[in-house]
C-alpha cells in the first residue's frame, strides 16, 4: 500500500549507478510534500536516480509522479 499522506515521514535519496553497484545519498528526511517539492527542483538527470523510502515503501521518484 502507497504512503499517500502529505505529512508522512519519507527519506529522499539518489541512488547513482557504479562500478561496484554505485551508492544511495540522502538528500533529505522530513514529509513527503516537501521530499516531493525538493525533488521537482532536481535537473531531470538527477530526478531519473531520485527514491522515496516511507516506513514501509520504496519507489521512484518519477513512478510516483507519473502515476
Amino acid at each position: 500500500m502507497r504512503t499517500t499522506d502529505d505529512e508522512a515521514g519519507v527519506r529522499l535519496y539518489f541512488l547513482s549507478d557504479g562500478p561496484d553497484g554505485g551508492h544511495a545519498e540522502t538528500l533529505m528526511y522530513g514529509p513527503l510534500a516537501t521530499a516531493l517539492a525538493h525533488a521537482a527542483q532536481q535537473e531531470p538527470a538527477v530526478q531519473d536516480g531520485l527514491w522515496i523510502a516511507t516506513g514501509n515503501d520504496v519507489i521512484a521518484y518519477r513512478d510516483l509522479v507519473d502515476e
